[in-house]
């Protein structure tokens, strides 16, 4: 089916638009309103105790997150491409969860199981472990929220590899961890780093799930998107550039990450 010129160009015009009132405006507003009043308040804003804290413990749950997910969507990838059965269709099925329910709900489910009269939350706060509305259960829903995304990159890059290079480096006598090693990681390392990096990116900005779970307190169990949360729900003009600034940081590790994905899109391309 040909389409005409005319039509091509009203579509690229439409899609811009599109963009630009839902992501490019709202964007260019927090760089503006976080800067409004000059760059030594929202510097200021920015270098507060709670905020270099905010942001630390948004860096220590994509450190906790990321490596975890990495493993697991790994071994989940070679799972669904190289078995075939009933356990990796309900894997496969399982995998697309964190996509299918709402964070918020994640955040509840985790209170139920790990609070302090949960399941399993007993157990824990009877020898004085505290999970929920602390760290180890941010950790926890970040983990979860996080967890399709290498998955979904690696398995179709090993779909499409195939497995004919680690046949014939079993027949020439490779031990399995020799051919992971020198033949399926490196086929893979594309389409790893691409998860690696989305992983990484949900990490950093999750809300839902953490805020059930956290206990909100600043240089504690205060995240940067919560601390933005946090700024933007107290009443004044100061705390809504507050708000702004620590938005503008979110803003600018997006797109680190994005200039970052732009970059290893054709190798990713190349090998697909």
């Amino acid at each position: 089916m040909l389409i005409s010129r005319r039509t091509r160009l009203s579509l690229r015009a439409i899609a811009l638009l599109y963009l630009l009132l839902l992501l490019l405006l709202p964007v260019a507003v927090v760089f503006i309103k976080t800067f409004e009043h000059g760059f030594s308040v929202a510097w200021g804003w920015m270098t507060t105790p709670a905020a270099i804290s905010a942001l630390w413990l948004s860096l220590v749950m994509a450190i906790i997150a990321v490596p975890l997910n990495t493993v697991f969507g790994v071994g989940a990838a070679l799972i669904l491409v190289r078995r075939r059965g009933r356990m990796a269709a309900l894997l496969d099925a399982l995998v697309d969860l964190p996509f299918l329910v709402s964070p918020v709900i994640v955040g509840l489910a985790l209170t139920l199981v790990y609070g302090i009269h949960g399941w399993v939350g007993t157990f824990f706060s009877d020898r004085g472990v505290r999970i929920i509305y602390a760290v180890p259960g941010m950790a926890l829903a970040t983990i979860f929220v996080s967890l399709p995304f290498v998955v979904r990159e690696v398995a179709p890059v090993l779909a499409e590899v195939g497995d004919e290079q680690e046949q014939a480096a079993a027949t020439l006598g490779a031990t399995s961890w020799q051919t992971f090693w020198r033949i399926t990681l490196p086929s893979m390392r594309w389409g790893l780093a691409y998860g690696v990096i989305l992983s990484t990116a949900r990490a950093l900005g999750e809300i839902g799930a953490v805020l059930v779970v956290s206990s909100l307190i600043a240089g504690s169990t205060l995240t940067l998107p919560l601390l933005v949360y946090q700024r933007d729900s107290q009443l004044g003009s100061g705390s809504i550039t507050a708000a702004y600034a620590a938005a503008t940081e979110l803003a600018v590790i997006s797109l680190v990450v994005l200039l970052v994905m732009t970059a290893l899109s054709p190798r990713r391309q190349e090998v697909s």
